[in-house]
């Protein structure tokens, strides 16, 4: 597998650590780590600091000048998005979504959106419900108008060119381990956009690696979030010539986690904040990672990860727990 063949722009601090968590191993009866790519840099870091180095190297071959990104709004994506434009020059363009229809100020105003506006994006909000590829093609055509040359970035980063940081990821991981002597039973992560847990399928898949990867969603019912992942895994395995190799048993969601809809939060979403930040001083996020520990909590309750070791992968976000304060507030 070549991965230097595709145009890259190197600005994550990698490789991400990946570190033992002993009390909360002993207090879910696992042996638990935790991928800390929380810690990739970019104005916080998180996962999609990954995507966008492969996304910034086709945008700067292309010879772009603004970045043009969608997400909800409270997105860290489009933080870390906006972070990447400015690290490099480019203008920056985002539109955020009220998926949750939350009007409180902290959400709309602190958090990630506060760091969107620090970083000098232009942001624009629309209503839950938009068409956001629609969305997205104004904006760049907008930029063309203006005599800019716009690149496109999904919502999440997640196309074939992101999830090529996922990829990588797979093989860090994997090297880790090996120099830990370290054997992954199992790795555990939140899906939603579908490109980390696609990047991490198909770099598995490709070299080989026999580690399962559950992803625990955050959005999507089971059948379609299962659906993307397979799809976008399929096509990132293609772009490196072996798209055969990702097949469908690879893919799994579990869905059962995602309490009354995106971005809403329940007690034990906030027990698995509080569970995490008092056993091992780890910081996860309402939205993703938050939910991932939930699920990843009641499964090894349940005995699924019994005898297991597993991987937690802490996709960041912590800057969103201050856009929920009043309901962090009333629960802790």
């Amino acid at each position: 597998m070549n991965l230097a063949k595709f145009p890259r722009a190197r600005f994550a601090h990698l490789p991400t650590p990946l570190e033992p968590a002993p009390r909360l191993s002993a207090e879910l009866g696992i042996d638990l780590w935790i991928k800390r790519d929380d810690c990739t840099g970019l104005a916080g870091g998180g996962n999609k600091t990954r995507k966008l180095e492969f996304l910034l190297g086709e945008a700067l071959e292309q010879g772009a000048d603004t970045l043009i990104t969608q997400g909800a709004v409270q997105s860290n994506h489009v933080r870390q998005t906006a972070a990447a434009a400015a690290n490099f020059g480019m203008s920056c363009r985002i539109i955020l979504e009220n998926r949750t229809g939350n009007q409180a100020d902290d959400y709309l105003w602190n958090g990630n959106v506060l760091l969107d506006r620090l970083l000098g994006a232009q942001i624009r909000t629309v209503v839950a419900g938009t068409d956001m590829n629609a969305e997205l093609l104004a904006e760049a055509e907008a930029v063309r108008k203006a005599g800019g040359t716009p690149y496109i970035i999904p919502g999440g980063g997640s196309n074939a060119v992101g999830s090529l940081g996922y990829v990588d990821c797979a093989l860090e991981l994997a090297a880790q381990a090996n120099d830990e002597g370290l054997v992954i039973d199992r790795i555990v992560t939140a899906t939603g956009s579908a490109g980390t847990q696609a990047g991490l399928v198909a770099g598995l898949a490709v070299s080989g690696a026999d580690i399962p990867v559950l992803g625990v969603g955050v959005r999507a019912p089971k059948a379609k979030q299962e659906e993307a992942v397979f799809n976008l895994a399929v096509e990132t395995a293609g772009r490196l010539g072996h798209a055969d190799r990702v097949t469908r048993d690879l893919v799994v969601a579990d869905c059962d986690y995602v309490g009354e809809g995106y971005g809403l939060i329940d007690q034990a979403v906030v027990e698995a904040l509080k569970l995490a930040a008092r056993t091992e001083g780890l910081l996860l996020d309402p939205v993703y990672t938050g939910k991932a520990m939930k699920g990843l909590i009641a499964l090894a309750r349940q005995g699924a990860f019994e005898g297991q070791t597993v991987v937690f992968l802490h996709t960041g976000g912590a800057q969103g727990l201050f856009a929920y304060r009043d309901e962090l507030d009333a629960m802790l």
